[in-house]
């Protein structure tokens, strides 16, 4: 997650509410984009140049060369829309911090989308969670917000960098937002 200031905000897929004001727009860790980019742009070409190179030494690659070309475009246009839609799912999977709820906003497909809210007075417990060497090391983690009431819910903040500062904002927020109400 890319943590964004207030003023850069896109779009947000689902209306604010009255007076309420976005505080932080998070976006999981770049960890979670570009590794997933790589392996998929490894998968389209490295069959590709594999075929080239035993079409090259067997040397009818110059005969099948149209039949190769049409075949190397279908594959590739397969590999651009794997990749269209990880970036896509990375890009609109949010969490919004604003000054009177948190938003859990995901959209995986250009016709889905999922949007889940807690007001803030309602979450009581917090929790950071980091697994693994490199969450360790590159500083990033889960932050689960436990909300209280009947219908009683968890929010994972998951793949945040940072965690710790995610924490902290949505505690201040939470105790600002609860004196109001006292």
């Amino acid at each position: 997650m890319q943590v964004q200031p207030a003023p850069n905000l896109p779009k947000l897929p689902f209306p604010l509410q009255d007076g309420e004001q976005v505080i932080q727009l998070c976006r999981r860790h770049w960890w979670f984009l570009w590794p997933r980019t790589i392996i998929l742009v490894l998968f389209a070409l490295v069959p590709l140049a594999a075929v080239i190179w035993v079409l090259s030494a067997l040397d009818i690659l110059t005969d099948l060369v149209i039949f190769f070309w049409a075949g190397a475009v279908l594959w590739l246009i397969y590999w651009a829309v794997r990749l269209f839609f990880n970036w896509y799912r990375y890009h609109n999977d949010i969490w919004v911090v604003t000054n009177q709820r948190i938003v859990d906003s995901t959209k995986p497909f250009p016709f889905k989308l999922l949007v889940s809210t807690a007001d803030l007075v309602n979450v009581q417990d917090m929790t950071i969670e980091k697994s693994g060497i490199i969450p360790s090391l590159l500083n990033f983690g889960d932050v689960i917000c436990e909300t209280a009431g009947a219908s009683a819910q968890r929010f994972r903040i998951g793949g945040v960098p940072d965690p710790a500062a995610v924490q902290l904002l949505v505690d201040k927020e939470r105790d600002r937002e609860r004196m109001r109400y006292t």
